[in-house]
């Protein structure tokens, strides 16, 4: 009687294990492949996601639309410390924007909305971007008070197969304006939700 009842004790425990096992790895590759947490770690992205804020990315959509905020791997370099472009006369205190990154993807993932698609034709006005001569509108929109990162008198075209993103905060942010757009297949994924902190909590 005793040995069955260890039997018994030693297969609910086999059965635990194996449940707990298979269950850390669905979870894993929910991450790995599916939806994946990401920390805001700068005010670029202010009002629309704080420093701190939890957000979850869906992996699966890396073909996004203006407006969307993505997360995604900036050129090796990407700072917020003066002109990164691999085009030295386009970027800030010069007429462009930059339209032209420097070919290496950089380990870091960045947070930002895109402004433009492939083919676009941008211009930015005091932070104000003009897709294909319409204005962009949004109230998440900061005010950007340095002219130099904010006012571009000349237009770039968005290579294709690429994306031109900006941070909300538009004076501050380390974004496209810098180093150029970004390929599609550097973009990790789509923010759909925040999770955290708990009064912030729903979808983006």
């Amino acid at each position: 009687m005793t040995r069955r009842r260890s039997r018994s004790a030693f297969g609910s425990l086999l059965e635990i294990a194996a449940t707990v096992g298979i269950a850390i790895g669905l979870a894993f590759l929910v991450q790995a492949f599916l939806i994946k947490p990401y920390k805001i770690p700068t005010t670029s992205m202010v009002p629309t996601l704080d420093v701190g804020q939890r957000i979850l990315v869906w992996r699966l959509d890396t073909h996004p639309h203006v407006g969307d905020i993505v997360v995604f791997h900036p050129p090796v370099g990407a700072t917020f410390n003066g002109n990164q472009c691999a085009n030295p006369q386009q970027g800030p205190g010069h007429s462009e924007p930059c339209d032209t990154h420097s070919g290496a993807m950089s380990g870091q993932a960045f947070v930002k909305r895109v402004v433009g698609l492939p083919g676009d034709h941008l211009t930015i006005r005091d932070g104000h971007v003009f897709r294909n001569g319409v204005q962009e509108r949004g109230r998440y929109i900061q005010p950007c008070p340095t002219s130099s990162v904010c006012t571009f008198s000349h237009s770039i075209t968005v290579p294709p197969g690429e994306y031109y993103m900006m941070g909300d905060n538009r004076g501050i942010s380390d974004d496209s304006r810098f180093w150029g757009p970004v390929p599609q297949r550097w973009i990790i994924g789509v923010a759909v939700a925040t999770y955290w902190p708990l009064d912030r909590i729903g979808t983006i």
